[in-house]
């Protein structure tokens, strides 16, 4: 299969997959230390420290730069990418987990008072700026880590 392949034979994807998966595995335990309790969810889940968009990104940038060069054109697209998606994780998506989050406590009033019944929006959707570093700093760690 020519992902698998690629997956044993591509240092920069080996490297952004594993940062994504250590990035994932981390918001595990430190839900655990928060909160005294294991959350699987937080596997999957958006949002969290650290943040597994920006290792993701983070490591697929620092990955071109190892192996093509600071100069290379992949370079150039991976850190364009990884500045979109860490300013989207830190900013807009921060932005919709507070609104929903406001939702929630007005759809809570409104099932106090018997008016509606509507599931819960997920609020935990983006990132702290400390989250979004970490997972940055995470990402590019891993891309250097022999």
């Amino acid at each position: 299969m020519p992902f698998f392949h690629a997956l044993t034979t591509n240092p920069i994807l080996y490297r952004a997959l594993l940062a994504w998966f250590i990035s994932q595995g981390l918001k595990v335990i430190v839900a655990w230390v928060k909160a005294g309790r294991v959350d699987l969810e937080r596997l999957t889940g958006a949002g969290g420290m650290p943040s597994a968009h920006s290792a993701i990104v983070s490591a697929l940038s620092a990955g071109a730069i190892r192996f093509t060069g600071f100069e290379s054109p992949l370079t150039a697209i991976t850190i364009t990418f990884a500045l979109i998606v860490m300013y989207d994780a830190a900013g807009v998506r921060q932005a919709a987990g507070k609104q929903a989050e406001v939702l929630n406590k007005i759809i809570e009033q409104f099932r106090l008072h018997k008016h509606v019944s509507e599931i819960p929006l997920k609020e935990l959707l983006g990132h702290t700026p400390v989250e979004v570093l970490a997972g940055a700093l995470l990402g590019i760690t891993i891309a250097y880590w022999n």
